[in-house]
């Protein structure tokens, strides 16, 4: 097997009912600035709020999406976020209207990260090493 020389990753998505209310939800707890972004041609009526990315950076990013093609909801993919100390980001949660499905737990050599909803009933996680 090939040694993996690049995150495999290149972009999230998540999708939301109501996008100034998740986009409040997101800023809240990760304490971070979205911007409106236009969206590519061919896609209807996707409305796209991106989160920060470092232009050249060895990073990924992605956006909140909303369109009537596609529905946000848990039990599909879960996105982990990187965190300080998810401890943090997990008690802004139910302040900005979220749930807390899981506090903060370790996971091994691996970490910690805790389990919450957002606003628009998507299952996100928190990841952090300390």
């Amino acid at each position: 097997m090939p040694t993996q020389t690049k995150n495999p990753f290149t972009w999230l998505e998540i999708y939301v009912e109501d996008m100034s209310r998740a986009q409040k939800f997101y800023e809240t707890i990760l304490q971070i600035k979205m911007t409106p972004m236009e969206a590519p041609g061919g896609f209807g009526d996707l409305q796209m709020v991106s989160f920060p990315w470092v232009e050249g950076g060895a990073n990924i990013s992605g956006a909140l999406c909303k369109t009537n093609d596609m529905k946000p909801g848990t039990g599909g993919t879960l996105a982990y976020f990187t965190c300080e100390d998810c401890a943090t980001e997990t008690s802004r949660v139910e302040a900005a209207g979220g749930q807390v499905l899981q506090p903060k737990f370790q996971i091994g050599e691996h970490g910690f990260c805790s389990i919450v909803m957002d606003t628009e009933g998507n299952t996100i996680g928190l990841h952090s090493t300390k």
